[in-house]
């Protein structure tokens, strides 16, 4: 998906957070607010992908503050936030695979830019799927061998599990996460701080710390596992504003909540709409 004006402000307000939260220290910090904002200048573009910018974004403030983690203390309270929230939210759900899907979908209204309040409210309410392939999808799992679960935000990982174990019934399922921080997307450190790690099962990695994935600078490996794999179960809008660029190949389901007016206009449906789309 190529960036559209909006997308300027929101990297905009990233640049100030991600330093915000990276130092202290007000010269550093303005220091590389003033980087960001002018790799933000140098790389906007109407052929621009909007994860492509937010990682030479991030990898600046980190080389400049020398903090290689600046959402470490975020995701530790988004991940005890998320599972207070589970355990609040899920004996309304089965164990049924339309259930386990929209606790997945679920998960997804954890945002780093939005309040705890906000997330909180939303869990509450009820998963509906504006655009729906969940059927579809049902009936390729059956069927599906290998399965690449490409995981987004840290908390997550709680609302993942029901659907990873059931897909387990039928496929081999990798998780995948980040192999160095970014945002609050998930790492395998994340997984362990959660106390998850075995829960969670087999766990590879990008390759990368870039939101999404930038198939350029992905691991050998990861290339060949999502190429072998028959089935790409995509988590956050994170990876379809990266894999939407690709021609549509029929093994793509994408799973979140449309939480931008920019994402929301792509597939044509309001902001904060569940998407459950199979590409």
């Amino acid at each position: 998906m190529k960036v559209v004006k909006d997308c300027y402000e929101c990297l905009q307000g990233l640049t100030y957070q991600a330093a915000s939260l990276a130092t202290e220290d007000v010269g550093i910090r303005q220091r590389a607010i003033d980087k960001g904002l002018e790799v933000l200048e140098e790389s906007f573009s109407r052929d621009g992908v909007s994860i492509v910018i937010a990682t030479k974004i991030h990898r600046v403030i980190r080389e400049i503050t020398r903090n290689p983690d600046p959402y470490r203390e975020m995701k530790k309270k988004e991940i005890a936030l998320a599972g207070k929230l589970y355990r609040e939210v899920i004996s309304e759900y089965g164990e049924d695979f339309r259930d386990c899907l929209k606790l997945a979908a679920l998960g997804n209204v954890i945002d780093f830019f939005r309040s705890h309040d906000a997330i909180a409210e939303d869990m509450r309410k009820p998963v509906d799927f504006v655009i729906d392939d969940s059927k579809q999808l049902e009936a390729r799992l059956r069927q599906t061998g290998r399965i690449l679960y490409l995981a987004d935000n840290a908390g997550e990982v709680f609302f993942d599990l029901p659907i990873i174990r059931w897909m387990r019934r039928f496929a081999w399922v990798s998780y995948v996460v980040k192999a160095s921080p970014v945002q609050d997307d998930i790492t395998l450190e994340d997984i362990r701080r959660a106390g998850m790690e075995f829960e969670i099962g087999r766990v590879i990695t990008t390759g990368t710390a870039t939101p999404g994935i930038d198939f350029s600078l992905a691991s050998p490996q990861f290339r060949h596992e999502y190429e072998d794999a028959d089935l790409i179960f995509a988590k956050g809008m994170g990876y379809y504003e990266s894999l939407s660029e690709f021609t549509a190949t029929g093994k793509v389901f994408y799973c979140f909540m449309a939480k931008c007016k920019p994402v929301a206009d792509s597939l044509g449906v309001p902001v904060n709409s569940y998407l459950a789309m199979l590409r």
